[in-house]
């Protein structure tokens, strides 16, 4: 038989929407990999989702696996033949496993004995009896946190099962998964299409369920088409949609068969702010918003059906009346929450635990208060709008609007503080302390929301590693790798200049709970996180030796390390660079070595050698200089400096014993290549680098 298409498909009750495009990529991927380890060939594989199905479809699958050669080594000789020669049962055992007899087993001698040996061929398995088991397996790795069961029977899936379609060409597979039979027939829509659908040959599938059962199986085609419908009924109001990839995920996994339809609202309801409006819009009901030609709201919505409906007028209608009382209950509570200042909800974040142990969020208010002055202090920046900044930054936490769009917290209190009069600074930091939300999202812009969001990531980062209770695995509850990414991401793209490790000492200093081992297990943490910042840039140069290299200089400041890295990129492009990298490690294993050896000053008197006398003369012309580069942060230039010494090193190392049998000579060159070696660790530490 020669290659054919292969179907599966999961028909299911409707699944987890913002679950379903990670359940069809892990399971089109479960299925490829179990057909790799079977060694079955197969062309491309198309994967499909909806929301009652799942199914992969594989092109040109091989009709059953290769020939495989099988090699067995077997029980020692001495193990297998007895004292007149005559077989054990061991050998006989071996022989019968492999299916052949005694004679035609072989030896093998490996290491000190000698084994009996089988080398043969199988016949590869048809492809038909092992695809069940590869279905099945993926199954079981699907992402699924809990499963559930259904009926009288033992199987558990996401959803229920209703029924199954395992298609080997144009032949049903014999096979019951999940306690379902399978078949040949799926279900197109639920309403337009119930009926079951014969699918003739694997390759019909999409073209069965979109032309006979109502269906886009396939979700990318059905997100795009969304996405055109969708703008193409916002451009017919004269207006452009506001489509986020997460909401056009979430309706694609919510529709089989999508038809936009466009809906009004009272126009009143556009005097609520932006976001409130589109976070009515789009997390209760799942709707577009659209926005006119000068970027104000439009009172249209448009949402997508699952059905064509005979009488559309009736189903928007129904989504206008629906979304009416959201509206007006954002409106009310948009009212009621400017019925008295941001500020005046300050003595109430003391009611508000943040954590059990580190107290309420206005105890946080207050250590946040407490290092936005320090920060605004070392930096130069306006120390009263920090301060207010960080007073009002939580307040919008107990208003009604963000606790009904928890997501708007910062946004709110933004509004809230322009209404109040607060100063245009202090109402921009509240928006942004929360940035950044996530990889990749906008940094603060202003200097009192930079300094607010650093210090609440630095007060969280502190407070939890003060209780013990920092990332272990995968778990990481208070999202403490984001907020030391975030940290990083502040200071080293908005190129600012801060003490780092002071800051962490002082925020762990403030913490109620004490613990002497904090500030150094955050400080670790943080710059651990350089490592993921600069080598998951794209197209990066950076290495983790060169990175641990620099990290082993301890820069107290992340802007200081990143300019220490650029710098010694530059130097390991140099000609000099893998003769003194090697010569770095060399004499690290040397001073490593050197036991009791304590540096001290050189003693120009017992250089006997002329390389060494010519290294120290090299030595003594660097040893204002480097420094001093190293103190203006020119460590291009300090690098530039030491490379001009390979000549130097290397005649040294040629020509020069260090571990002279004279105790004198062998000490005052150990300390000579001690300061050579310090004035490199100045900027970082080259006997970290490979070679």
């Amino acid at each position: 038989m020669s290659a054919q298409d292969f179907l599966v498909e999961i028909g299911t009750e409707e699944l987890p929407p913002k679950a379903l495009p990670d359940l069809e990529r892990a399971f089109r991927d479960g299925v490829v990999t179990g057909l790799a380890s079977a060694g079955l060939a197969h062309g491309e594989v198309v994967s499909y989702a909806a929301p009652r199905r799942l199914a992969v479809l594989v092109r040109t699958l091989a009709a059953r696996q290769g020939e495989q050669e099988i090699r067995r080594r077997g029980p020692p000789v001495s193990a297998a033949f007895d004292a007149s020669g005559q077989p054990t049962r061991a050998a006989s055992a071996f022989a019968e496993s492999c299916g052949v007899t005694l004679g035609e087993l072989t030896r093998v001698k490996e290491g000190k004995g000698e084994f009996l040996f089988y080398s043969g061929r199988k016949r590869g398995a048809d492809t038909g009896t092992l695809l069940p088991g590869i279905v099945q397996a993926s199954l079981d790795q699907l992402p699924i946190p809990k499963r559930m069961r259904w009926g009288a029977g033992e199987a558990e899936f996401v959803r229920p099962v209703h029924w199954i379609v395992l298609l080997y060409g144009g032949e049903t597979l014999p096979a019951t998964l999940l306690d379902t039979r399978a078949g040949n027939a799926t279900r197109g829509h639920r309403f337009h299409a119930p009926a079951p659908l014969a699918i003739p040959a694997p390759a019909d599938y999409a073209m069965v369920l979109e032309r006979h059962g109502k269906v886009l199986a396939s979700f990318a085609d059905r997100r795009a088409r969304i996405r055109k419908e969708v703008e193409a009924a916002a451009q017919a109001l004269g207006g452009r949609a506001i489509v986020s990839d997460a909401l056009l995920d979430e309706v694609t996994a919510l529709v089989e068969w999508p038809v936009p339809i466009a809906g009004r609202f009272d126009e009143r309801f556009l005097s609520l702010p932006r976001e409130v409006l589109v976070a009515t819009l789009q997390d209760h009901q799942r709707y577009f918003a659209v926005e006119g030609p000068s970027g104000a709201l439009m009172a249209w919505f448009i949402t997508v059906a699952n059905i064509e409906s005979r009488e559309p007028a009736q189903v928007r209608k129904g989504n206008e009346r629906v979304v009416r009382p959201r509206l007006a209950d954002a409106a009310f509570f948009w009212e009621q929450d400017r019925r008295e200042p941001l500020a005046a909800r300050l003595p109430a974040l003391d009611r508000v635990t943040f954590q059990a142990k580190l107290g309420s969020i206005g105890s946080k208010v207050a250590r946040i208060e407490s290092l936005v002055t320090t920060i605004s202090v070392q930096l130069g920046w306006n120390v009263a709008h920090a301060q207010r900044s960080a007073l009002l930054a939580k307040c919008d936490l107990l208003t009604s609007v963000v606790g009904e769009f928890p997501e708007l917290q910062g946004i709110m209190g933004s509004y809230y503080a322009s209404a109040d009069g607060e100063p245009a600074p202090v109402a921009a930091a509240i928006r942004e302390h929360y940035l950044p939300r996530g990889a990749g999202d906008q940094l603060p812009e202003s200097e009192p929301g930079t300094a607010v969001a650093l210090a609440d990531r630095i007060d969280t980062l502190a407070g939890i590693f003060a209780i013990g209770q920092k990332p272990t695995g995968a778990k990481d509850p208070f999202g403490l790798r984001r907020a030391a990414i975030g940290v990083l991401r502040i200071l080293i793209e908005k190129r600012i200049d801060l003490d780092l490790r002071a800051l962490i000492d002082a925020a762990v200093a403030l913490q109620p709970v004490k613990n002497a081992a904090a500030a150094d297990d955050v400080y670790g943490y943080v710059t651990d996180r350089l490592r993921a910042y600069y080598l998951e840039q794209p197209g990066t140069a950076y290495t983790t030796e060169m990175i641990d290299a620099v990290l082993a200089a301890a820069p107290r400041s992340p802007l200081d390390f990143d300019a220490r890295l650029s710098a010694l990129a530059g130097f390991l492009a140099r000609p000099e660079a893998a003769s003194l990298a090697a010569a770095n490690k060399r004499i690290a294993n040397i001073l490593k070595k050197a036991e009791g050896f304590v540096p001290g000053a050189v003693d120009a008197g017992l250089l006997r050698d002329p390389a060494e006398q010519a290294l120290h003369a090299a030595l003594a012309q660097l040893r204002a200089r480097v420094p001093a580069a190293i103190a203006q942060r020119d460590y291009a230039g300090a690098f530039g400096a030491l490379a001009a010494l390979r000549g130097a090193v290397d005649r040294f190392f040629d020509d020069v014993m260090v571990n002279d049998p004279d105790a004198a000579l062998r000490t005052n060159r150990l300390s000579l290549l001690a300061e050579l070696r310090a004035l490199f660790g100045g900027i970082a530490d080259l006997s970290r680098l490979p070679g």
